[in-house]
């Protein structure tokens, strides 16, 4: 059997990635998959989703920049689009836009959702912020993909669970 060997350098830490977030001070709220993936959903996934306000793209872009992490747009086109990504071996696709209207019509806003957030401790050192159960199920109605659909229904059990 051949000896196990340490983790290459240069290998992604998921662990230092959030804890350079949140020194940062940057608003970032994580939605996509890897928040269910927090909240001990049964779902894969290989990217990072976050939620940003607007006015900390530069804080948020410069704390992932050690992590080799480059922006697909400059600030100004990133506000300018509502979007854009931060890549190299990972993905972190990053909104921007102040708000968003669900495929129902229901006008979602960053600001609201980040009164609601909740803080989930990864290690006792390091956390990460998520929208509320029922603001993550908001996020989820952006789009109209098959997975989102499924994730609604996971999220809407878990609710179901926690009342």
């Amino acid at each position: 059997m051949g000896e196990l060997t340490a983790m290459d350098a240069g290998a992604f830490d998921e662990l230092d990635m959030f804890r350079r977030i949140a020194e940062s001070g940057a608003r970032a709220l994580l939605i996509g998959r890897q928040a269910l993936v927090v909240l001990g959903l049964p779902v894969l996934t290989a990217d990072y989703d976050f939620w940003l306000h607007a006015d900390d793209l530069a804080v948020f872009n410069a704390a992932l920049a050690p992590l080799g992490l480059a922006a697909s747009r400059s600030p100004a086109e990133a506000r300018q689009f509502g979007r854009y990504v931060l890549e190299n071996s990972e993905r972190i696709d990053v909104l921007v836009a102040r708000a968003v209207t669900t495929i129902d019509g229901q006008r979602v806003e960053f600001e609201d959702i980040w009164q609601r957030r909740s803080s989930h401790p990864l290690t006792h050192k390091v956390a990460v912020f998520l929208p509320s159960i029922d603001d993550l199920i908001a996020t989820k109605r952006f789009a109209t993909r098959p997975h989102d659909a499924h994730d609604i229904r996971l999220l809407e059990t878990l609710r179901g669970r926690m009342s």
